[in-house]
């Protein structure tokens, strides 16, 4: 079908439509695109298809003039295949990004809207995507590194993950302030935990009184737990490791601070002004986390995860 006044760029000679549109998408089309830009039907688009100058990748999505496309074109051709409102995610996205050394298969894209799979696309669906977890990359519509990282941290070992954080960082592609908003807005994610422990490592280390408290910090952050802050003032206590918005916190005892009757006395009267004020408490000894760290911060996660649930249920 041809459209008066209008000639395609396929009109005259034997090149394949959308040429020009396909030289900026890695060699690939989709029929949306063909039917919006250019004007094409789905039975010219067809036609194409039978000519052999279009050759199907995905249902609507084709390769142009013939099917050797590369990694780039592949990943749009997923993409593309997933809806408008599609991004390359997980694996995929790191690989574009260059966070990952492998390859970007199997694709990976995320949809806000519920989709029929597009095998062999793993397909997922996310609804707390915003247009900050949005960007474009070699032309690619592409899950955000912040965003990236967060779905790798729920789909990757660990350590892998610290190694794409560091290859973020060579490629001056990590931005702390950025990563924590989106761990503020994200809780509930398969990949909060893990990557809220990793990025610990970039976090400037608070002020502490002793080495105990620096210890205790560090692995409070090792263990997953939310980032506390410490030595904080509330209601005229200083609080040695402290959760404002769970009204939480950890006191750390050591006899050389703590060994007088007098101390003993006062930190009874001070845990009590502060029960009363809403405040929960535990204590932990300097010779008890050194013996057990693990089964210490198991106690304290319990206790915490315990506030935080009652005040859900308040």
């Amino acid at each position: 079908m041809r459209h008066k006044g209008r000639q395609r760029s396929w009109d005259t000679g034997p090149s394949a439509p959308g040429t020009a549109l396909a030289a900026r998408q890695h060699g690939v089309v989709s029929i949306r695109q063909l039917e919006a830009r250019l004007g094409y039907s789905r039975s010219a688009v067809q036609r194409e298809v039978a000519a052999g100058r279009l050759h199907r990748l995905y249902r609507g999505v084709y390769a142009v003039g013939h099917s050797r496309i590369s990694p780039h074109g592949r990943c749009l051709a997923a993409v593309l295949a997933c809806g408008p409102q599609a991004l390359l995610s997980h694996g995929s996205a790191a690989w574009l990004w260059g966070m990952a050394g492998y390859g970007p298969e199997p694709l990976a894209v995320t949809t806000p809207q519920p989709r029929k799979p597009r095998l062999p696309i793993q397909l997922h669906r996310s609804s707390i995507l915003t247009e900050a977890d949005r960007a474009l990359e070699e032309n690619i519509p592409v899950t955000a590194v912040p965003r990236t990282l967060l779905d790798c941290a729920g789909t990757s070992r660990f350590s892998k993950l610290q190694r794409m954080l560091e290859r973020c960082e060579e490629l001056k592609l990590f931005d702390l302030g950025v990563v924590e908003e989106l761990l503020e807005r994200s809780r509930g994610h398969a990949g909060w935990g893990r990557l809220r422990r990793a990025i610990g490592l970039y976090e400037p280390v608070p002020f502490t009184r002793s080495g105990f408290e620096r210890r205790f910090f560090e692995a409070v952050l090792g263990a997953g737990l939310p980032r506390p802050v410490t030595n904080f003032v509330e209601v005229g206590f200083e609080l040695d490791v402290y959760w404002p918005e769970h009204r939480f916190v950890v006191e750390l005892d050591t006899y050389a601070t703590h060994g007088t009757i007098a101390a003993f006395e006062r930190d009874r009267l001070r845990d009590e002004d502060l029960a009363l004020v809403g405040i929960e408490m535990t204590r932990v000894t300097d010779v008890r986390f050194h013996r057990e760290p693990g089964n210490v911060l198991k106690r304290v996660a319990a206790l915490l995860a315990r506030r935080r649930g009652h005040e859900q249920d308040v």
